[in-house]
């Protein structure tokens, strides 16, 4: 039997690629069609990786619209999720990963759908192994969920060394119900100190920091 590669889960927004001027205008609009007031600025940074429908019913919008804000956010998404670029240093890191036998997975609160477009956009797709998302009936939508079904498509991998790597506190917490640590993405949308207190096993400040980080990260745990 051949041996295990060492499995990084990546989340997409804040850690791959700087999605906020998307994902902000997205939700600008989706608050105008609704007709509700717009959060203010610092609120509206934290829509940028935790699932959706959560911080719309946090900020606003009533539980009985929010199948009518999802829609309205998703069509205008349909274009906005193009406004967005993979941070620079992301593509090497990825390929010292790989070069280091690595088995490289994202796993994004995001529709699986719209991150298969955006990975192909940004030519990420060839860069990684497998792209794992929410669903787009909701019944796949927290972290934990999404990292689930990443393990799922790891096959044996999935049981060998694995670390997470993302930007935001529910990317940490998301991955621990599976028992894998995270590494935080400190170049991301966290606010300070967000990651430590999540208990992130570490946080590499810069993409250049990723491969090693994360490789020592799964030397330790291995």
């Amino acid at each position: 039997m051949s041996p295990r590669r060492p499995l990084v889960l990546l989340d997409l927004d804040g850690t791959l690629t700087d999605s906020a001027p998307g994902i902000l205008g997205s939700i600008r609009d989706t608050y105008a069609q609704l007709g509700i007031p717009v959060p203010a600025e610092d609120v509206l940074r934290g829509f940028v990786g935790p699932p959706l429908h959560e911080n719309l019913l946090g900020h606003g919008v009533p539980a009985d619209r929010l199948d009518e804000a999802v829609a309205a956010y998703r069509r205008s998404y349909a274009t906005g999720m193009f406004d967005n670029a993979v941070y620079p240093g992301i593509p090497a890191a990825l390929a010292d990963l790989r070069d280091a036998g690595a088995r490289l997975i994202v796993a994004t609160s995001k529709p699986e759908p719209f991150a298969v477009r955006i990975c192909a956009h940004l030519d990420l797709t060839r860069r990684v192994d497998a792209i794992a998302g929410a669903s787009m009936d909701g019944r796949r939508g927290s972290k934990a969920q999404v990292v689930a079904r990443a393990l799922a498509m790891a096959g044996l991998d999935a049981h060998g060394p694995r670390i997470m790597v993302g930007d935001r506190e529910h990317d940490v917490h998301g991955a621990r119900e599976h028992g894998i640590a995270t590494i935080g993405a400190g170049w991301g949308y966290a606010a300070p100190g967000e990651l430590a207190a999540a208990g992130a096993f570490a946080v590499a400040d810069h993409p250049g920091d990723l491969a090693r980080t994360a490789l020592a990260a799964l030397d330790h745990r291995g």
